[in-house]
């Protein structure tokens, strides 16, 4: 039931965000000269048990005060770059998710709660830090069966649920997330550009299965629909994670074919299709 009103929310939602979205982006200045020499270099290279790669890319604005969830206040000029990571490989029977947000994040008591309202318990959270900020990490299962998410529905909806939550009680995360041309407070300043940003590369993993590698322009619903294409071409998705990262997505999905590794040919027809749906068309619907 809280998977079928999550999945039913969530597309409404989706459909307000999207409109919304793409309205909004419209009026936002793409990057100039965004390089993909490091992009198309992390892309040459597998990332099997490995941590995505991380962008360090920061935007200087005015000084501003931070609200954080816990009632404090930050002053700095330096915003970091938000993430929020959905792991579904390092715990068997949990979901792990972790958001980092440089050092200001509170206890995100509030976004316990909104997790709650999606049918889901916390069943362990921790904290460490690093020289990226701090770093808070909750194990997530489905409050009716004790077990671990799996529908891409709403593991999206625990994506875009964290994501506002950011949003609301940090408004100056939207200047560095996609979500915030839509609903933030400040819309990012900056676009990345799709065709530039996509890059798609499918490796082997063992006899049994392979290792896709996306990474491109994030935007709401994104989660859906890579599981859904690639589902589409009868390729099975094991596992993964999903990493929202500023402005950019970037997942890692273990994927099979009839439970063997995929063939060079398909990798390719999935590679294709994957690259299709994810760069913008070169006509706009509005010239015809």
């Amino acid at each position: 039931m809280a998977v079928a009103m999550a999945s039913a929310n969530l597309a409404t939602t989706l459909s307000g965000l999207s409109k919304a979205f793409e309205t909004a982006r419209s009026s936002v200045a793409p990057v100039a000269g965004f390089s993909s020499s490091g992009l198309r270099a992390a892309r040459s290279c597998p990332l099997h048990g490995q941590r995505l790669s991380s962008s360090r890319t920061v935007i200087r604005q005015a000084s501003a005060a931070t609200t954080l969830e816990d009632g404090s206040q930050s002053e700095t000029d330096i915003v970091p770059t938000p993430k929020v990571i959905i792991d579904q490989d390092s715990d068997p029977d949990a979901t792990v998710l972790e958001i980092t947000f440089g050092d200001r994040l509170g206890a995100l008591l509030d976004t316990m709660n909104a997790l709650k309202n999606l049918g889901l318990n916390v069943v362990k959270a921790n904290v460490y830090l690093d020289s990226s900020g701090k770093h808070n990490k909750f194990a997530i299962t489905k409050a009716d069966t004790g077990r671990k998410v799996e529908e891409p529905e709403l593991l999206e909806a625990i994506r875009l649920t964290v994501i506002n939550n950011l949003i609301e009680y940090h408004p100056e995360s939207s200047t560095q997330l996609a979500m915030g041309v839509a609903f933030g407070a400040v819309p990012p300043t900056q676009q990345v550009d799709v065709d530039i940003a996509t890059h798609i590369n499918v490796v082997d993993d063992g006899p049994d299965r392979s290792l896709l590698l996306v990474e491109t322009a994030d935007r709401p619903g994104l989660l859906v629909d890579l599981v859904k294409i690639i589902t589409e071409i009868n390729i099975a998705v094991e596992s993964g994670e999903f990493d929202t990262e500023g402005l950019l997505a970037k997942a890692k999905f273990h994927v099979s074919y009839k439970g063997k590794a995929i063939i060079k040919p398909l990798q390719q027809v999935l590679a294709n299709s994957l690259r299709y749906f994810l760069r913008r068309p070169t006509t706009e619907e509005s010239s015809f």
